[in-house]
C-alpha cells in the first residue's frame, strides 16, 4: 500500500534532482571571479563569538556541540553606486531573506513577522531536501548587521552573521561563518569528499550576487571567499569578544587587516 506521504517524498526527491542539476549548472557557467584565497590552519581570532547566556538554550547548537574541525569563512562583496545604504541593504535581508537564496533547491520558513522583518528571538527553517535542512535562531539585529546560531537539526554547528557597511565610496556585504559539522555523515561530506562545503559555497555566493542585485549597483570586483580552520572549537582558547553584542573575537581588528 502506498503510504500517504510518499507524494511528498517523490516531489522533494523530484526537486532534489532537478533543482541540484540547475544549481550546479548554473556554478559551472557562473562568470563571476571568485577570489577564493585558499584555506589556512586559523588561531584564536577565529574562533565563533561568545553569545550572551540568554541567547542559549537546549535547542541551540553551537560549535563545540558540533564534530570535526571548526571552518571560519567569508564571503565579502564591494558594490559600487548602491542605491541603498548599508541599512537598506541589511533590513532587505530581515524582511526578505528568501529572495537571496537559490530558489531552486531552498525555501525559507518564518513564523509571523513584524513590520520590521526578522529580529531578535524569531526562528527561521532553511529547508533543502534530504538532510540538508537548517533551522537557525536570531541572536542579535541592529541596523548593520544581522547574527543568527545554528538550532539541533541543522547540518552545522555554529554560527552565521550578514553585516553591511560603506568602505571608500563602496557598499561592502559581507557573509561570515563560524561552523563544525553537525555529525559524521556531514563531517564526511564536508571536510573530505567536499560535497556539503562547495553546495553551501555555491549558496553563500548567490546570496553575495542577490545582495548586489537588490542594492541596485554594480559588484566591483568579483566574490571574495576566505576560509580558515581549527582542529576543532577548542584548539585554541577563548578570550573575550572586543566588539559589541555578538561581535566576533577581534573581528573590527581583522577586517582592518583584511580590507587593506
Amino acid at each position: 500500500m502506498t503510504r500517504p506521504h510518499s507524494p511528498r517524498i517523490l516531489t522533494v526527491l523530484a526537486r532534489w534532482l532537478l533543482g541540484t542539476g540547475l544549481v550546479t549548472w548554473r556554478y559551472l557557467w557562473e562568470t563571476t571571479p571568485l577570489y577564493r584565497g585558499g584555506e589556512c590552519r586559523g588561531d584564536e581570532t577565529d574562533l565563533p563569538p561568545q553569545l550572551p547566556p540568554e541567547a542559549v538554550d537546549s535547542q541551540v547548537q553551537l560549535a563545540q556541540d558540533g564534530w570535526g574541525p571548526l571552518f571560519h569563512r567569508l564571503f565579502r562583496v564591494n558594490i559600487a553606486d548602491a542605491d541603498i545604504d548599508p541599512a537598506r541593504l541589511v533590513a532587505w535581508v530581515c524582511s526578505d531573506f528568501g529572495r537571496f537564496v537559490p530558489s531552486e533547491v531552498v525555501d525559507i520558513h518564518t513564523g509571523e513577522l513584524r513590520d520590521h522583518g526578522l529580529d531578535v528571538g524569531d526562528e527561521l527553517l532553511v529547508e533543502m531536501p534530504g538532510p540538508w535542512n537548517g533551522p537557525v535562531r536570531v541572536v542579535h539585529r541592529d541596523a548593520g548587521r544581522l547574527h543568527l546560531v545554528t538550532l539541533r537539526g541543522h547540518m552545522e554547528a555554529g554560527q552565521v552573521q550578514f553585516r553591511s557597511r560603506e568602505d571608500g565610496g563602496l557598499l561592502v556585504f559581507e557573509i561570515e561563518l563560524w561552523a563544525c559539522p553537525a555529525g559524521r555523515l556531514v563531517h564526511l561530506l564536508y571536510s573530505h569528499l567536499r560535497l556539503a562545503k562547495e553546495i553551501q559555497l555555491n549558496m553563500w555566493v548567490r546570496f553575495c550576487l542577490s545582495a548586489v542585485a537588490t542594492s541596485g549597483g554594480r559588484l566591483a570586483d568579483g566574490v571574495h571567499i576566505r576560509t580558515r580552520w581549527l582542529e576543532s572549537p577548542g584548539t585554541a582558547p577563548v578570550r573575550p569578544s572586543a566588539g559589541g553584542p555578538g561581535e566576533p573575537n577581534g573581528s573590527r581588528e581583522r577586517r582592518r587587516r583584511d580590507d587593506r
